[in-house]
């Protein structure tokens, strides 16, 4: 992998994203879950944030509520100066704000380009001819130009996440949000993804990354979030949290995921 990502100066500037107490509650067969217990964050421009935990420590609810495709109990999340609390038109925000999921989510009877093409025409308008030159430039960024004809059944796992990638920055969001983008591939195509996201966090890209992936956390982050039942537990550096964690927590987490 490359060099880490350049440190942010975050002495005078506003975050971009602010989230303060969000609580969150699910209500299942076996009783009420506390996914979140008072989560506060703040994410600079240009920031690149991995969160880590096991699973079920909220991680991926955390993500979700910051363009509220889930909903929060109580507390605030100001996303690029809009709060999402009672946000009259949260598509505003979701324009903004690109996501990449566990699955591509690709639609299978339209080839890669117009995959990418499909959300520019409906959400931003674009001519069809402007939204293909897009297409095809975002398809050489994430390296595969050759690929623009080819439907998603056609595509390796790690291609079509690729895909998914391109689909999203086609919007020029200011935020990318990643939830697990490797889980689903195969061990061979996890690089192939995840040097098209260290490619963005060394561009400039604001992002947050739920994320298995410690080799692309510790490379990648300027933070690194450690969540454990709900809660942020201890945040610092990659070099702090897998160098020296503070948090017996952490430490039991991080030993059982580096060992060997």
């Amino acid at each position: 992998m490359q060099t880490a990502v350049p440190t942010i100066n975050t002495n005078n500037t506003d975050p971009i994203i602010r989230v303060n107490n969000i609580k969150k509650q699910f209500k299942t067969t076996q009783g009420v879950v506390h996914a979140l217990r008072g989560v506060s964050l703040d994410i600079y421009h240009g920031e690149v944030v991995t969160v880590i935990g096991p699973s079920g420590s909220g991680k991926s609810t955390l993500l979700r509520c910051l363009n509220r495709l889930e909903t929060f109990d109580s507390g605030s999340i100001v996303v690029d100066d809009i709060p999402l609390n009672g946000a009259k038109n949260i598509n505003k925000v979701r324009t903004e704000v690109g996501m990449v999921f566990q699955s591509f989510n690709l639609f299978p009877d339209r080839t890669a380009l117009d995959n990418i093409v499909l959300a520019q025409r409906v959400v931003r308008k674009r001519n069809p001819k402007q939204a293909r030159e897009i297409g095809h430039e975002l398809l050489r960024k994430v390296g595969i130009p050759d690929k623009a004809d080819v439907f998603p059944g056609q595509l390796s796992g790690g291609q079509q996440q690729r895909v998914a990638i391109a689909r999203a920055l086609a919007m020029n969001p200011k935020i990318m949000l990643f939830d697990e983008p490797t889980s689903a591939l195969d061990p061979e195509m996890i690089k192939e993804v995840l040097d098209v996201m260290l490619d963005l966090a060394h561009e400039g890209m604001t992002m947050v990354v739920v994320s298995h992936e410690m080799g692309f956390a510790r490379a990648a982050s300027n933070r690194s979030i450690f969540m454990d039942h709900g809660e942020i537990v201890e945040v610092g550096t990659p070099a702090e949290l897998f160098g020296s964690p503070k948090h017996e927590r952490t430490k039991l987490f991080l030993s059982k995921i580096l060992k060997g």
